[in-house]
């Protein structure tokens, strides 16, 4: 168990050459109480964290790296150390956490921004719906993918980067070493954790910089409505150093043609005219900045994610048709029987995948009829599965080749669709938004876990893990995140809102949703000019070479979410400075610190959220109590104090490593 990954792990098989995973024996414990159990916890606690920092910024951080990370360092706590095939089996099922959650919070709140909510007859009922429509659809990814598992994992053995796997796989065989890894992890959650706790919650000191006490920064506020904000925690700090500084940098950037240059010409020209400018409800001399960014440069922003996933979609169209292809070459190959090959290179037979399909098939069906009739209910079974099946590919190869899934942009397509067949059958105004919102969330979950399977079963393939373990155990995470999400965005929901002031959670691909569904099923006038600049910018951003994604996030998102992004991705070219190996290994020190920083102050957020919706949030709020002025004029310069110790401690700690 000592020994590392094969010479011929990331490199092409000669002819007759054969790869021999890690563990390639039998009697090896992988599935045991031990694994089920941490696998279960880790997948709970990561669903919060995931969905609290997804629905605030946008994207859901990569949950399998961190797991892996404290699996190793856990089975110090037992007599007998964990085997490397346990410590697969809890980072498979825990990272079920993030593909659930990226699959849930793309789709589903929406049904809160356009008050849906009381389409259902419960909150109870509408928990169970969320928690479905996620579970079916993440069961449809993983019996989707299993045929495919032979092709992306072994036929293209060093043809494929894997990158999340690659590192994720590299923490597990390094087993050795990950106890001090998981010690930095587990200090990093504490102190990103108790920051955030005392910003956010508690208020010792601002959350939000605004800089307004600086002379400068008012003046310019008050003659051209730019102000430069921060929202200075310590989850966006680590969230910004994942990232990195490009792609920080890009994020930045949109934010910056939004606050600096798009809501100062619209205050410019728009305050001269007395009358109320479309889609506002006053008049624009009466707004302040938030107003301006969020009645139109955020609509602006709106039209160049859409077509920044639509450009996604086209450029991907090579990629989805060289998938399909040998997806279904795939499935129906013939290979030997499963006394053939050995133990770790078994899935599920093809009777139960298949047997699998039509119950989630069933199932889906009866769902969709509680909400509707058997004719929608048969239209939205089929849209799904065919949507599912047709893009499981795409999302399986885009994230072996390049790590991230571009489901946003397929989730879009999705909803367009069935809002389209929706309509074209009859349904539409509330009861046709939820329809499509369900068939929404079932395919973007399938997609999700789909992407985010083939991660598990690659690390299953170089380590040794049965494949058919990796299969049937997944289910166990999918279920317990899927029910956790709901209760997860139904709690930030009534904490926070997903619209609305600066403390609410921006949920951007969620409100992209629910504005072109609610434009494709309702008679309200749509934005189309605004819709049109942004889609302008996202062709130029795009014919310039840039993120176009990244560019058009930015431009959605507020200032003051992205800024401290920036920040993380400076921190990262900082730690990283000067290259060689003690550079590499300086920043994968700083990647356990800031994955410690993102769940840390991420659960501290869902435990804020958690004490306002038990309205105890008040009790422990230091700044709402009375004879505390010092927060109103000096709780900024504090704050500005702490963060630049923060970043200090996060500097100093990641380059604590010796040559």
């Amino acid at each position: 168990m000592g020994k590392g990954l094969p010479p011929n792990a990331y490199t092409p098989l000669k002819e007759g050459e054969k790869y021999i995973p890690v563990v390639p024996g039998d009697g090896v414990p992988e599935v045991t109480g031990r694994s089920l159990f941490w696998g279960t916890v880790m997948a709970a606690i990561f669903t919060f964290a995931a969905g609290y920092l997804g629905l605030k910024v946008g994207q859901v951080f990569e949950a399998a790296i961190p797991i892996a990370i404290l699996a190793v360092g856990i089975s110090a706590l037992y007599r007998r150390k964990s085997t490397l095939l346990e410590n697969v089996i809890i980072q498979s099922i825990g990272a079920a956490s993030g593909v659930i959650v990226a699959g849930a919070i793309f789709t589903t709140p929406a049904i809160f921004i356009l008050r849906l909510q009381n389409q259902f007859p419960s909150s109870l009922t509408l928990l169970l719906a969320i928690a479905v429509s996620a579970f079916l659809g993440g069961a449809l990814g993983i019996f989707f993918l299993i045929p495919l598992r032979r092709y992306f994992v072994a036929e293209m053995h060093g043809k494929l980067p894997f990158p999340e796997a690659t590192a994720t796989t590299e923490i597990l065989v390094a087993g050795e070493t990950g106890g001090k890894g998981a010690l930095v992890l587990v200090w990093s959650m504490l102190i990103g954790g108790v920051y955030d706790f005392l910003a956010g919650t508690v208020k010792l000191w601002d959350e939000f910089l605004e800089f307004q006490w600086i002379p400068f920064m008012r003046h310019i506020n008050e003659k051209a409505r730019m102000v430069l904000k921060l929202d200075a925690v310590a989850s966006l700090l680590g969230l910004g150093y994942i990232v990195g500084l490009r792609y920080s940098a890009v994020i930045v950037a949109g934010s910056f043609l939004s606050t600096f240059v798009l809501v100062p010409v619209i205050w410019e020209f728009g305050r001269h005219f007395t009358g109320i400018i479309p889609p506002g409800t006053v008049p624009i001399s009466f707004m302040n900045e938030a107003a301006l960014f969020k009645t139109y440069a955020q609509k602006i922003g709106i039209g160049a994610i859409a077509t920044a996933g639509f450009i996604g979609i086209i450029k991907s169209l090579p990629i989805m048709y060289r998938s399909f292809s040998l997806g279904f070459k795939e499935i129906f190959r013939k290979h030997g029987g499963p006394d053939s090959r050995p133990r770790y290179d078994t899935d599920l037979k093809m009777s139960t995948i298949i047997l699998g399909i039509v119950a989630v098939i069933v199932a889906m069906w009866v769902f969709f009829l509680s909400f509707s009739n058997p004719k929608i209910a048969t239209i939205g079974v089929l849209v799904a599965i065919l949507l599912a099946f047709l893009f499981t590919t795409v999302a399986a190869t885009a994230i072996a080749i390049v790590g991230t899934n571009p489901v946003s942009g397929m989730t879009l397509v999705t909803l367009i669709i069935s809002s389209l067949v929706l309509v074209y059958a009859g349904l539409s105004g509330g009861r046709g938004m939820i329809i499509a919102l369900l068939i929404g969330s079932v395919v973007c979950t399938a997609l999700s876990v789909a992407g985010g399977f083939i991660t598990d079963l690659k690390i299953g393939y170089w380590t040794g893990a049965t494949p058919r373990n990796q299969e049937r155990f997944k289910f166990v995470g999918i279920a317990v995140s899927a029910l956790l999400i709901g209760i997860v965005i139904m709690i930030l929901n009534q904490a926070y809102g997903f619209t609305g002031g600066q403390e609410s959670l921006q949920a951007p691909q969620a409100n992209l949703m629910a504005v072109i569904i609610k434009s494709m099923m309702s008679h309200e006038p749509v934005p189309w000019l605004l819709y049109g600049v942004g889609a302008i910018v996202a062709v130029l951003v795009e014919m310039s070479k840039v993120p176009t994604l990244a560019f058009a996030l930015g431009m959605y998102l507020p200032l003051e979410l992205n800024l401290p992004l920036l920040v993380g991705g400076f921190l990262s070219y900082l730690v990283g400075k000067g290259g060689g190996e003690l550079a590499k290994k300086r920043k994968d020190r700083g990647t356990l610190i800031a994955s410690g920083f993102i769940a840390g102050g991420a659960l501290m957020g869902v435990v804020g959220a958690f004490l306002k919706f038990l309205n105890l949030s008040q009790s422990i709020n230091f700044g709402m109590r009375k004879g505390v002025q010092w927060l109103n004029t000096q709780g900024e310069v504090i704050s500005l104090i702490a963060f630049a110790l923060l970043f200090l401690f996060f500097w100093y700690y990641a380059r604590r490593v010796k040559e």
